[in-house]
């Protein structure tokens, strides 16, 4: 299975089903199942990050687990940001079997939806009960576990 290294707390975010849209700079042609991994470093920066709001209210003392896989999901589609910027809403064809995209106030905080970045389609997302400690890599990687659905 392909996976994703997120820094936390974006990884968790996903897992928790409040962040649908990963922005990155860079595009991926990649779609179907993807595993969601939480970076083994969590700098300052974005510790003191989930003191802010909305991270705060969406994370509500939830534990950010490092250096593990948290969930599983499927990457549908791979956008410029600037069609969610000037659109707000991404309607899914019957193929992808999953609901629309908005760009709401909540996915904006947590995403950086700057001119030239690409907005990464999440469906699907499924919390694993416990997370499976995972060394990452850069980009997109193979996860070898085949026991996780």
């Amino acid at each position: 299975m392909k996976a994703l290294t997120f820094t936390q707390p974006w990884a968790s975010l996903v897992a928790l089903g409040a962040k649908r849209i990963e922005t990155r700079s860079w595009r991926t042609p990649y779609r179907g199942m993807l595993a969601i991994h939480a970076a083994k470093g969590f700098p300052k920066w974005a510790q003191d990050t989930c003191l802010d709001s909305p991270f705060d209210k969406e994370l509500a003392g939830d534990e950010l687990p490092t250096g593990a896989i948290l969930a599983t999901c499927r990457l549908v589609a791979c956008i410029p940001t600037r069609e969610l910027q000037q659109n707000r809403v991404i309607e899914m064809d019957a193929a992808a079997q999953c609901e629309n995209f908005y760009l709401s106030d909540l996915e904006r905080a947590f995403g950086d939806y700057s001119p030239g970045r690409w907005a990464w389609l999440l469906a699907d997302v499924k919390r694993l009960k416990d997370p499976i400690p995972v060394k990452g890599a850069l980009g997109l990687w193979v996860w070898e576990r085949e026991d996780v659905a």
